[in-house]
């Protein structure tokens, strides 16, 4: 179908050029305007050889002209048989675009992929991917054999086998088993942990969820994504579960999904965290498939740092440069309440807030915004774009 549909704009294109440049072409065949041509012929010669004054030139052409244009009114000497050639271009350029950029972005032979259609996809792939044991398989075992306490994990196995319900001993294999590398032995000590004790904390459930993440060689499991969600349900803060949801849906095809969740814990992360250097080498990518490729720092950095404040920032941590950029906002934000601004400079506020996780922040500024602005559509249009950006509920 696309090629018939391209077809068909090429020829909806060139129709349009058509009856101008057939007017222009056509030529009618009677004897008058034939030799009216041939007299225009004659004329043309005789002035380059110079036996005509251009005077004399000019009013013989323009008499010639005359009587011509009483037998073929469409023609005049100007414009006649350049015609065909401009449709053949039009077209030639028409297609030759066309078919360019459909091969550098289309998808020749595929069907259309509507972006409900590919959701609708990915998550059919969600529900159908490998369980934990599936992947496990696959997975070459890491463990640490000489490691000191190796020993201590065995035996602790054959201890606990016979004794299933010993809360202290299931702890103690969930730890040394994981810092030895033994991470199927750690996760399962730990499920059985909580088992034991009934629940547990969004921590106990998020170290199980990354127990099982690390035995499967970094892969999200339907078992891990339980305990990532129970982590969630007992603490929506909870560091290390947001940063494996993230890394679940970018794995899955849900970068739209991955990147707000890592941009906020990111903002929000406290120097040192043990998920913020991960992000950091993932976080461009999943922002440039998930449809904005702006980097984070360059993101918020956009509320107005001068060209020295860039520079210095270079040469920062993260972290310093994180806690740079808040000031920033935070001095916009102080701008804007003492002196206000144009629609654009609290935009730009609502989003920066957005992008720091602080939105609370940003659902009060665009709340002062909008009885700001509120005689003014289009910079209510550009606020509601910000809020949407920032993750405000419209």
């Amino acid at each position: 179908m696309i090629w018939i549909a391209a077809a068909a704009l090429v020829a909806v294109v060139v129709a349009a050029f058509v009856p101008a440049a057939l007017r222009a072409a056509r030529v009618d065949a009677t004897p008058e305007a034939d030799v009216y041509r041939a007299q225009l012929r004659e004329l043309e010669r005789d002035r380059d050889r110079g036996t005509v004054a251009p005077e004399d030139y000019d009013a013989a052409r323009a008499e010639i002209a005359r009587r011509l244009l009483a037998v073929a009114p469409d023609e005049t000497p100007a414009t006649r048989g350049p015609g065909r050639v401009a449709i053949a271009l039009a077209a030639a350029v028409v297609a030759a675009v066309g078919l360019g950029t459909y091969a550098r972005i289309g998808a020749p032979g595929y069907a259309d992929l509507p972006l409900a259609a590919r959701i609708d996809a990915v998550e059919a792939a969600r529900a159908a991917r490998p369980r934990q044991a599936e992947a496990e398989a696959g997975v070459q075992d890491r463990i640490d054999a000489g490691a000191e306490t190796a020993p201590l994990v065995e035996q602790l196995k054959d201890v606990l086998r016979a004794r299933p319900d010993d809360e202290r001993g299931h702890e103690l294999l969930a730890r040394h088993a994981a810092a030895i590398g033994d991470f199927e032995a750690a996760w399962r000590a730990q499920d059985r942990l909580l088992a034991i004790r009934d629940g547990g904390s969004a921590q106990d459930f998020a170290t199980l969820a990354e127990m099982m993440i690390l035995a499967a060689g970094g892969y999200v499991s339907p078992e891990a994504e339980r305990a990532l969600v129970e982590a969630g349900r007992l603490d929506r803060s909870n560091g290390l579960a947001r940063y494996y949801a993230g890394l679940m849906y970018a794995q899955q095809g849900r970068p739209d999904l991955a990147w707000p969740i890592w941009r906020r814990l990111l903002a929000e992360s406290p120097p040192g965290a043990p998920w913020s250097e991960p992000i950091r080498l993932q976080i461009e990518d999943v922002s440039a498939r998930a449809g904005d490729p702006t980097p984070l720092s360059e993101l918020v950095v956009g509320v107005g740092p001068t060209d020295a404040q860039i520079a210095d920032a270079a040469g920062m941590s993260p972290e310093a440069r994180m806690e740079m950029i808040a000031g920033m906002v935070d001095g916009l934000a102080s701008r804007l309440a003492t002196d206000g601004g144009p629609p654009s400079d609290w935009a730009r506020l609502i989003t920066a807030f957005g992008v720091l996780g602080r939105s609370d922040a940003a659902a009060s500024v665009y709340a002062e915004a909008r009885g700001v602005f509120g005689d003014d559509p289009a910079a209510l249009d550009a606020l509601a774009r910000a809020a949407e950006t920032a993750g405000l509920a419209p």
